[in-house]
């Protein structure tokens, strides 16, 4: 039972930072995306 408790404990964990990770990959790509559409408005007001 000892084990079954351990395991699923791990799992919940590997769950949770799985997500945590996705989350903080997709707010870079959304930055990113933000500072990209920044540089292109200033690219394009200058000419």
């Amino acid at each position: 039972m000892a084990d079954n408790f351990l395991e699923k404990q791990y799992a919940d964990y590997q769950a949770r930072k799985a997500a945590q990770e996705q989350a903080k990959r997709k707010a870079w790509q959304k930055k990113m995306k933000e500072y990209k559409a920044r540089i292109a408005n200033q690219k394009a007001e200058k000419e």
